[in-house]
């Protein structure tokens, strides 16, 4: 199950190699040590994502990490919405 909100998170980024990674990261991370340091909230966290419709342009998107985890929770509201709203429609 984590890992198909893994999976879908990264779609809904048209996430690069370097979200995967960090994912892996933070998941290696949090399932080793037990003894860490909570992550400061303050702290800008920057991010490269790719531009849709272009192989090579990326942009770079530097939120902190409340920012993130807010607009995680917003796209996560979003897909809930879409998949529910899904069979609502009706053809004109």
């Amino acid at each position: 199950m984590k890992l198909r909100v893994i999976v879908l998170v990264a779609a809904v980024f048209g996430a690069t190699g370097s979200f995967a990674a960090q994912v892996q990261q933070n998941t290696a991370s949090a399932a080793g040590s037990t003894t860490a340091k909570p992550l400061d909230p303050n702290e800008v966290v920057c991010e490269k994502q790719e531009i849709v419709g272009s192989r090579l342009a990326t942009k770079r998107v530097c939120m902190t990490r409340s920012q993130w985890a807010d607009q995680k929770g917003q796209d996560r509201q979003e897909i809930d919405r879409v998949q529910t709203q899904r069979g609502d429609v009706a053809p004109k």
